[in-house]
Order: structure tokens, then sequence, then C-alpha cells
């Protein structure tokens, strides 16, 4: 696993992107980064293994490098069904078909994937019975996340499963702050500098742009999902599970 000291030295006034660099350490800064990120891909898993039924599609909808997609795959249990992971950075798409290929060479009974370069809101859903947005609908413009929302609804069978995992913002100031030091903390813990910290930051700025959970929630039900609650959540990163 690369470690990533991409903030050590890069233009803190650049965005934020998912270029070559980005995912040449990927793996290495989401384990860093994201406090419960191993854990949702393990629920990813289980929930693929009680939830997808046969004959039926999974996506993996802004899918990087394919954990997401690799975890629904191995937990997958039913016949005839089919992985479809979907990104829009031709990088880490790249980096992602070499994995799976790797994958699928080791584990060559698993569901297929089939892996498309294109923007999510683009991808047509149908007979899905899991969809995951990993960290994928915070970095969407905020008038097209009600759209995505509902188009995944639109897609998905009579109790299919959507898992919404994101960054979330607390509408108690005092809390945010709170949860903003803690994960802080937790950089510096995993051996980010505060420089770094203070680099990407300043780069995610208007490219992540994150929501409360209740807003997330009503979202979810006004699309027509029936349930929609939090199963994880650590500081300020949550996965919600949403059933249609």
């Amino acid at each position: 696993m690369t470690r990533d000291t991409v903030y050590k030295a890069r233009n803190p006034d650049e965005p934020f992107r998912f270029n070559a660099e980005v995912a040449a350490v990927f793996p290495d800064m989401l384990r860093r980064s994201i406090p419960g990120y191993e854990a949702s891909l393990e629920a990813i898993g289980s929930l693929a293994a009680r939830c997808v039924r046969p004959g039926t599609r999974c996506y993996d909808l802004g899918c990087s490098l394919g954990a997401a997609t690799l975890a629904m795959r191995q937990g997958v249990r039913a016949e005839g069904c089919r992985i479809v992971a979907v990104d829009n950075a031709p990088a880490m798409i790249e980096r992602c078909r070499s994995i799976v290929r790797d994958e699928s060479l080791r584990q060559p009974d698993g569901a297929p994937i089939e892996l498309v370069e294109g923007n999510i809101l683009d991808i047509g859903i149908s007979n899905a019975s899991m969809v995951v947005l990993n960290y994928t609908l915070q970095f969407l413009p905020l008038e097209d996340r009600e759209t995505m929302i509902g188009r995944i609804a639109a897609g998905l069978n009579d109790g299919g499963l959507l898992v919404l995992s994101e960054k979330v913002v607390d509408p108690d100031p005092a809390i945010e702050a709170l949860l903003v030091n803690l994960h802080h903390e937790h950089k510096r813990r995993n051996d980010y500098s505060q420089l770094e910290i203070s680099r990407k930051r300043t780069a995610l700025e208007d490219v992540l742009i994150p929501e409360t959970v209740e807003l997330h929630r009503t979202r979810l039900l006004r699309a027509g999902f029936r349930s929609a609650a939090v199963w994880l959540r650590y500081f300020n990163f949550v996965s919600i599970i949403a059933i249609r």
C-alpha cells in the first residue's frame, strides 16, 4: 500500500481531484482519513450476502478503486447476479480495472463485474437489489442529489437496499466543532501533519459539501424508500441503510 503524502507538497489552492496522484495512494488515504471505513466495507459484504436476490444487479456508484464492489462480490451468494461499478475518473477506473482483474483470477466463480467510466447521473439503474454510494453523494452538486437518490429508488426492486455513506455536518455548532476536532485528531494519530490536514481541508472546500443526517433521511423517504436509518457513525462520518 503506497503511503499518502499528497498534501505534504501540493499547492493548497488546487482543488481536490481524483487524478492519478490520488489514485496511487487512495487506499492509504481512506484508511488514515475516514474513521470506520473498514467497518462499512465489512457491512457491505454482509448486507450483500443477506439482501442480494438471484438474477438481479448490484451497483457501486462512484466506485473509485472498487473496494465496495469487491466487498459486494465477496458477499453475494445468489446466482445470476451482476455488479455494475461506475466512476467518472479515468485514473480510478484504470487502476480499478487492474484490481478487479486480479481478484477475478483469484476468485473466478464470483459475480461478474462490469466497469463503467462515466457520470453516475447518466447511468441507467434497473432490476437492482443493492446499490452502494460509499462517500460519493457528497461530491455531487447539491442540485443533483435529489435526482440521484430518486433514480436509485426507481431502479431498486421492492425490498432492495441502498447503502449511503457520507461525511455529515451536525446542526449544533458546538457538536460540529467537537466532531471536526476529533476527526483532525484521528488524522494526527494516523501520522498526518497539521499542514497536511489544513491543506487537504482547503482543497476539499466547495468540492465535498456535507449535509445533515436529517436532510439525508428526509430525501430518502421523499424518494420512495420506506425505511432509512443510520447503522454506523464515527465522529462526522455515517453510513445509512435505506430499504425500498
